[in-house]
């Protein structure tokens, strides 16, 4: 209990040491981000000023720093627009663009949004504005946040589906250790059972008697073998998937309610499927009595045996209360039920064995409220 209060704990140090980090990084981005951009202003103006000397320039004057400025500028995109509307100077721009004027006053209005025009003045009047965008540079470091945001939740889903994988793990162990000591605590009263049924034949007890315990010695058995077989991995035989669910159908519909009506619908074909028959038993029975528990013990049950090519599939549908939509998956969950003295662990069973045994799908084909639900098992032909 220590361990996991502290284990806990320390999950949660790390999830808020990650945010406050990425918290961090984020803003220092954004604090460089715009520092590089009032670069680029800074920038920009000075290059506006270098114009301003190129049209106030006379034979005597030393242009080499001004045009140093005005060519330094190699990944800024500028358009000059002059006072009467005409293109000006530009830089960094695809000539194609500047002989269409709609791409060019789209491109006007992009850089606007990005950064402040700026106006060049010569003798106290406006002789010109300089619009210009944001360099490439610029433009991917925008963009860092939200792939360092990506990169966080993938990693994130990582380490989820690693603990959620590793959970899974553990928790299989535990059926499996669950089940192979269920079948092995079973299994030594059995075998006093079985002793004492041998001494009450030789005290002439009502055969009756004797053969009604016999029968039960034998469920007994066929439980704690299945619990044995579910604690492992189980082989799988070639069977006849028919003949296995008729003798699952026919024991539990002797023993169940007269209100109960049964119907099979089967294929008269020999259909050979890879089964554990003591877990695919298993796996009727539990439909089967979730079924009529579903029905309050009066009602209409159908299992139905079809076959597409090699898909076998097996549905069982009943009368009952239905399922929501929401709770279709939820089902098959350890530990959910809607039953006030439910367990929840029937049809999370019967998925393990459907799907982990014998690689095969189970679902809720369809359910509606108050008329009933189809589960519906899938195999293929062996």
């Amino acid at each position: 209990m220590i361990f996991t209060k502290h284990q806990n704990a320390f999950r949660w140090v790390i999830i808020v040491a990650s945010f406050i980090i990425v918290s961090v990084i984020m803003w220092k981005t954004y604090e460089f981000f715009q520092h590089f951009k009032h670069e680029e202003r800074t920038k920009m103006e000075n290059w506006s000023f270098a114009q301003t000397d190129i049209v106030n320039t006379d034979t005597n004057t030393n242009l080499d720093l001004t045009l140093k400025i005005l060519n330094s500028n190699q990944t800024t995109p500028i358009i000059e627009v002059l006072e009467n509307g005409e293109i000006g100077n530009h830089n960094n721009i695809d000539e194609s663009k500047l002989t269409d004027s709609i791409k060019v006053k789209k491109l006007i209005a992009k850089f606007e949004k990005e950064n402040k025009p700026i106006d060049v003045i010569l003798d106290g009047k406006r002789h010109s504005t300089i619009y210009y965008g944001n360099s490439p540079l610029l433009n991917k470091l925008k963009y860092y946040p939200i792939a360092l945001i990506l990169i966080v939740v993938l990693f994130g889903a990582v380490i989820f589906f690693f603990y959620s994988s590793n959970k899974n793990a553990t928790q299989n162990k535990l059926w499996s250790g669950m089940a192979k000591e269920t079948a092995h605590q079973i299994g030594t009263p059995l075998s006093s059972l079985i002793g004492w049924t041998e001494i009450l034949k030789s005290e002439n007890v009502n055969p009756n008697y004797i053969s009604e315990i016999e029968k039960d010695v034998d469920r007994l058995q066929i439980i704690t073998e299945r619990f044995s077989k579910i604690g492992s991995l189980p082989t799988l035989e070639m069977a006849n998937i028919i003949e296995e669910t008729i003798e699952s159908y026919d024991y539990l519909k002797a023993r169940s309610s007269d209100l109960i009506e049964f119907e099979l619908i089967k294929p008269d074909d020999y259909i050979p499927v890879n089964l554990n028959k003591q877990l695919y038993s298993w796996t009727i029975e539990n439909l089967v009595k979730n079924a009529i528990d579903a029905m309050k013990g009066r009602g209409k049950l159908t299992v139905e045996i079809s076959q597409l090519e090699n898909d076998i599939k097996v549905s069982v549908s009943d009368t009952g209360k239905g399922i929501s939509k929401k709770h279709y998956t939820k089902i098959f969950e350890p530990g959910f039920t809607t039953k006030k003295r439910g367990w929840g662990l029937g049809l999370s069973l019967t998925k393990r064995i459907i799907e982990d045994f014998h690689d095969g799908k189970i679902k809720v084909l369809n359910s509606e409220k108050e008329k009933g639900t189809t589960i519906q098992i899938s195999l293929k032909r062996a």
